[in-house]
């Protein structure tokens, strides 16, 4: 029988929390599970702890080289069965009744794409508020392409939307030739849900809390580096060629557009302190004044002391 939902669940030394996230997918009530766990290259145990489960309840595959997040996921989606694919962290969780409670919200709404809310966990096991304030996802019954890009437009949005964690219809990621972007490491995320938005997938919203995200000291996720931002804006620049957009939603990508250059500006300029090189630094700063007002007061504070401190050196 065709299992209602694939969890896909790529994993790199992994051997810590994948027992956690394998335990969660399997313990979904009231629909039919498989789980797939892509290992890419681990260099600890993770192999072993996902094949301790049964074949029939967990498939594994173990790639030959390291692909990355993107393409980890990609070699699970197309082992994937299931009616719905879902992605799974290796080192988050999601709660018992997550899938069943999406699923029959985006059948009865004839959704393809469903989102809910993200419970967060600190390091230490304590737990925060939820990623998003309940009113904020109680008073969206949908998500539009629009509105998706305009909740993630960098070191601006409101609510972080690219933190989203959605379930996918796998028959319409397979008829639109949906996959990850294996050139990302932070934003494959983002891409694919607004590649899917841009071909035409409805996304509901529901508003419960079902996925537990761990905050992880050294996760990527939470260390955006400039060939982050070059990289991301690589991809935004094929997402504009490749999909149409309404005037709203171009209009929240131009302002993507804008933010993504000044993050890119702004962690060139921290680049150059750190490296004390002033004359760059100031360069950067002239080139894209923006991205230092935009990213606060203390940097500005900074980069005057650099410019202060070349300032006496040059006149000695």
């Amino acid at each position: 029988m065709q299992p209602d939902v694939s969890f896909v669940i790529a994993a790199y030394n992994a051997e810590a929390t994948l027992d956690r996230a394998i335990a969660s997918a399997i313990a979904q009530r009231d629909v039919s599970v498989e789980v797939v766990v892509v290992d890419d290259t681990s260099r600890d145990r993770t192999l072993e702890v996902a094949r301790s489960y049964p074949q029939d309840i967990v498939r594994v595959v173990a790639l030959p080289e390291n692909r990355g997040p993107g393409g980890a996921r990609n070699a699970g989606l197309e082992l994937a069965r299931g009616r719905w694919v879902a992605v799974l962290d290796s080192d988050d969780a999601v709660y018992p009744g997550r899938l069943s409670t999406m699923i029959a919200r985006a059948e009865k709404a004839g959704a393809e794409i469903a989102i809910d809310n993200l419970q967060v966990v600190r390091e230490d096991g304590v737990a925060e508020d939820t990623m998003f304030p309940a009113a904020y996802l109680e008073s969206l019954s949908e998500i539009s392409l629009a509105d998706y890009i305009a909740g993630n437009i960098v070191f601006e949005s409101r609510f972080n939307l690219g933190y989203l964690k959605p379930i996918f219809q796998r028959r319409f990621l397979n008829e639109n030739g949906l996959r990850y972007d294996e050139g990302l490491i932070i934003g494959e995320d983002y891409i694919l849900l607004a590649s899917a938005l841009a071909k035409g997938g409805k996304c509901v919203v529901e508003p419960t809390t079902g996925y537990v995200y761990h905050i992880r000291s050294g996760s990527i996720s939470r260390v955006l580096e400039l060939h982050h931002v070059e990289a991301m804006r690589k991809a935004d620049a094929i997402f504009a060629e490749t999909h149409a957009m309404d005037p709203e939603a171009a209009a929240a990508f131009a302002r993507r557009s804008r933010s993504l250059r000044r993050a890119a500006s702004f962690l060139s300029l921290v680049q150059h302190i750190k490296a004390r090189s002033p004359l760059k630094a100031i360069r950067t700063a002239l080139s894209d004044p923006a991205a230092v007002r935009h990213m606060g007061m203390p940097i500005a504070v900074r980069l005057r002391r650099v410019a202060a401190q070349f300032a006496v050196g040059a006149g000695r």
